[in-house]
């Protein structure tokens, strides 16, 4: 059995409030939190939440009823919360681009390359030579 206690709670409708979430997942023991994140720019949910229950039993027993059960007409998942990440853990986003950026550079650059050495080859075999001839 897991000894995670974090829960989260996808596919939730938008009118779902932390009070329902509560009230649909009390049954299953004491819960310490309940979180819906909101988008900060249209300030709605964003369709999934967090329960925090006060033991690790009681989260499990959460998971294996509401999996997939409905809550305001819709389907929902539940499923033991993955942890953050550590600050600083990882590359930036934009880091791994720019390492994109750079390797698509590297090829741009050997494709150009490529690309003048057969276009010299090709001249040189058509030029005629610049040798007097002198006999």
């Amino acid at each position: 059995m897991s000894e995670q206690r974090n829960l989260y709670i996808g596919g939730l409708e938008e009118e779902v409030t932390e009070a329902v979430l509560k009230a649909a997942f009390l049954p299953f023991g004491d819960i310490v939190d309940v979180s819906i994140p909101v988008d900060a720019g249209s300030q709605k949910t964003r369709g999934f939440g967090f329960v925090q229950f006060e033991s690790a039993e009681d989260a499990a027993a959460a998971v294996d009823n509401m999996n997939d059960s409905e809550v305001y007409g819709r389907r929902i998942r539940v499923n033991y919360a993955r942890p953050l990440p550590k600050a600083g853990h990882g590359k930036a986003v934009w880091d791994a681009t720019d390492d994109w950026l750079k390797d698509q550079q590297k090829d741009d650059d050997k494709d150009f390359i490529q690309a003048e050495k057969s276009e010299r080859r090709a001249d040189d075999g058509m030029q005629p030579s610049l040798t007097a001839d002198t006999s």
